[in-house]
């Protein structure tokens, strides 16, 4: 009884040797009575980037504290908000600022003044919407939360009534085309590269169909029940209506998605659950495999035939993208053992100093672009 007793001690003893605590103290001001102030960041403990998961406890006027433990040894990231991105800290006004970080070394404390919120200080708009757009408001689909939907069309759309389009869908519509609902102002230019590349004749005429995200964002776009439910959403009730609503040519093979981050994870998934409704999926820094998320183990647990798909991977290298490198390496080795070929069925890209933002991800939207649609020897 006594060597079962040492041994607990010994465990609990190992437990508390490898957590570290860290009291976050912000001084957040502007605030108004009802208003609280949140942290989310790359850990559980702090939400796993869920805006509103994680309250502070507000001590005193404009002090707001609260004590985590966290394993030893990681690097934590971190952002501090009002329970949803719309109101995330600000440096100064309109200026967001990078992630908080910090390594769990030891017990510490963390000092923060806050004196500006995004919602305080709209974003600068820069830009405009290039083309002919629609909008459909409010769609609802079983299991997840409505959204709206906007639809670019290419310059000869209206020129004819019989000609028939490839349709490219991309996850948070509202960041590709429109400055003004894009979460920092700066939106894809999926439109301006788009009608570009068409009136250069490199790459044939397609419809875009952003698809706007939700506070749910992370679940819709995660190996979830959420995300499951999101895609059936997609293949079996948003694909339709476009189908039925516009020209498109609606086979697999002209049938493509796209997305970042998140977005990027639930694009490969869409392509390989789904390689009978889309042939084509555009990860842009694809959170395949960090944290909590891991979809490489699906991809390595699958036995079936190899699906005749393209699949766009690439990656920046700063902050968080660096993180995400590690999952994308893996799957794309996954997928070499599985017969995929790079330069094939495989095109992978890493800008080494690009940051994990919209501006960067529309740098970079030609090559899937041109990849896809490109015009005969002319997708180089």
């Amino acid at each position: 009884m006594k060597k079962i007793f040492l041994l607990f001690l010994l465990i609990v003893q190992s437990i508390s040797f490898s957590q570290v605590k860290v009291t976050f103290e912000i001084t957040a001001k502007n605030l108004t009575s009802d208003e609280k102030v949140f942290i989310s960041g790359n850990h559980q403990t702090i939400g796993n980037w869920d805006p509103k998961a994680i309250p502070l406890e507000l001590n005193k006027k404009n002090i707001w504290t609260k004590k985590i433990s966290f394993p030893k040894g990681i690097k934590v990231e971190f952002k501090l908000t009002k329970g949803s991105w719309e109101t995330e800290s600000q440096i100064e006004p309109g200026v967001n600022p990078e992630n908080y970080s910090f390594t769990t070394n030891k017990d510490t404390a963390i000092s923060i003044t806050i004196n500006h919120w995004r919602d305080q200080n709209p974003p600068k708009i820069f830009g405009q919407i290039t083309g002919k757009v629609e909008y459909l408001k409010n769609i609802v689909g079983k299991g997840i939360l409505p959204r709206d939907v906007i639809i670019w069309f290419p310059p000869s759309y209206d020129e004819s009534s019989s000609k028939r389009y490839p349709v490219l869908y991309i996850h948070d519509g509202q960041n590709i085309i429109d400055p003004a609902t894009s979460a920092f102002g700066i939106d894809w230019q999926v439109d301006e590269t788009s009608d570009s590349l068409i009136k250069e004749n490199l790459m044939n005429e397609i419809i875009v169909v952003g698809i706007y995200n939700t506070a749910q964002r992370r679940s819709d776009y995660s190996n979830n029940d959420t995300g499951y439910a999101y895609m059936r959403w997609v293949v079996n009730e948003l694909k339709p209506l476009i189908d039925k609503t516009y020209r498109t040519k609606p086979d697999r093979e002209n049938t493509a998605v796209a997305g970042s981050s998140m977005g990027g994870l639930i694009s490969f998934m869409m392509l390989w659950e789904y390689s009978d409704i889309f042939s084509k999926a555009a990860c842009f820094s694809p959170a395949l495999k960090i944290d909590r998320f891991d979809f490489v183990k699906n991809v390595r647990n699958f036995n079936g035939k190899k699906k005749i798909i393209k699949i766009y991977i690439d990656n920046g290298g700063a902050g968080l993208e660096a993180r995400l490198q590690s999952g994308i390496d893996e799957m794309i080795e996954v997928l070499s053992q599985k017969g995929y070929e790079v330069e094939k069925d495989i095109m992978f890209f890493v800008d080494k100093e690009a940051e994990h933002n919209e501006s960067a991800w529309g740098k970079r939207i030609y090559k899937p672009l041109l990849w896809f649609f490109g015009k005969e020897n002319k997708n180089k």
